[in-house]
């Protein structure tokens, strides 16, 4: 069984995803996922890749949303704790894979948190994450219309699997999403001079 490496995950997630957006948002959790490996003190690279690849079916399959993912990473051989780590993300939607590990609670945590904190940049003068503080984030969050799509529940209910507060989670987020703020198109515009 081979450790998969993050060329190999990008190869992956692009022969099953053509949509920018979810490109993007498999690039903002991948940030945000080695951003939190490093501040745990755990192995980045395992963390960045599950973070990438955690939505590769959603674009093809979405009806099957995490069954071909399983599928296919058994396919190329992944390690089953990488597997079931990604699994664990859809927790109580499409799989039964409870989060347990650090790693799975963190993924279920900031995966929805992703979405909201990129549609919260999107509305600021400077459509930017570079810029951007937790409270920004805080004051949409019960106008359950902004970013409809976004479960709260789930992030709440990540937070309280980490052990962290909202503030402090959603604080995360942003700065490993700052980390890959260009790539996401999340930098905002550069200051004339």
């Amino acid at each position: 069984m081979k450790i998969p490496e993050r060329k190999n995950a990008l190869e992956l997630f692009r022969r099953y995803n053509k949509s920018e957006s979810l490109y993007k948002h498999a690039l903002s959790v991948e940030g945000v996922m080695r951003y939190m490996a490093r501040k745990a003190g755990e192995d980045e690279e395992k963390w960045g890749v599950i973070g990438l690849i955690h939505d590769l079916d959603y674009e093809m399959y979405p009806d099957q949303h995490c069954k071909m993912t399983e599928k296919i990473l058994r396919e190329e051989e992944w390690p089953e704790e990488y597997i079931r780590a990604v699994l664990s993300h859809a927790w109580g939607f499409c799989t039964d894979k409870e989060p347990v590990t650090r790693l799975e609670k963190t993924l279920y945590a900031i995966d929805e948190l992703t979405g909201l904190v990129t549609t919260s940049a999107l509305v600021r003068p400077s459509r930017s994450v570079m810029d951007m503080e937790a409270k920004s984030v805080k004051k949409k969050w019960t106008d359950k219309r902004f970013a409809a799509g976004v479960d709260r529940s789930v992030i709440e209910k990540g937070a309280a699997m980490l052990g962290v507060t909202l503030d402090e989670l959603i604080t995360d987020c942003i700065m490993g999403m700052r980390e890959v703020a260009e790539a996401i198109g999340l930098k905002g515009a550069e200051a004339p001079y």
